[in-house]
């Protein structure tokens, strides 16, 4: 089955607050978003967001410039009929393949990605996300990625996962983006397993 495939069967024969990675309220993720002092304009872009609540309290904080962006349109109408016609004309949602999808140059002061990718075990692939983080984040802007930490599970949903550390992370984005600051989180999930997440601030370095 390939990936798109899987993802859209996730989300067509489970609810969203089934899956393993579901969050009533996505805190830390929220926290490190707070903590770049991006202001509410800002634009900020969610990848592999799809249902995840994170848009909610998003918008709810008053952040006014938000896309999220998956590849599974099940993930996205589950998000889209969460939030209701009026919040979600707010979002703008790109149904799309992070290693395929063309983003706008230097679009986004903040780029989102809590267990996207860490499912990207071909090194060609992870080169490609990183290129494109390249090119849509701004100087200056920030990326938030999460991922299953060391201790962390070895598959997810079926599928392998790669788990990282600090360091492991920070050599995959390479020397134009300055590591601030990481943080574990012990992620419970609704069958009550115990999942570790590895957290990474980094900043785009102005050339």
């Amino acid at each position: 089955m390939k990936s798109q495939e899987h993802w859209e069967s996730v989300y067509e024969t489970k609810s969203p607050d089934s899956v393993s990675w579901f969050q009533e309220h996505a805190l830390h993720s929220l926290q490190l978003i707070r903590q770049t002092g991006v202001p509410l304009s800002a634009p900020i872009i969610d990848v592999g967001g799809g249902a995840s609540t994170l848009v909610d309290d998003l918008l709810t904080e008053g952040y006014s410039s938000l896309t999220v962006l998956d590849f599974s349109s099940a993930a996205i109408a589950a998000a889209r009929h969460r939030l209701g016609s009026e919040r979600s004309m707010k979002v703008q949602w790109l149904l799309a393949n992070i290693m395929e999808v063309e983003l706008a140059a230097h679009a986004y002061a903040v780029w989102h990605d809590r267990a996207v990718f860490h499912f990207l075990t071909a090194k060609d692939d992870r080169a490609k996300y990183v290129q494109a983080v390249m090119k849509a984040v701004k100087p200056g802007g920030y990326i938030i990625i999460a991922t299953f930490a060391e201790d962390g599970p070895s598959q997810c949903s079926g599928l392998p996962a790669v788990r990282y550390r600090p360091d492991e992370l920070q050599a995959e984005f390479g020397d134009s983006f300055a590591l601030i600051q990481h943080d574990k989180e012990s992620h419970t999930t609704p069958s009550g397993m115990i999942q570790p997440f590895l957290y990474c601030s980094f900043q785009k370095r102005i050339s």
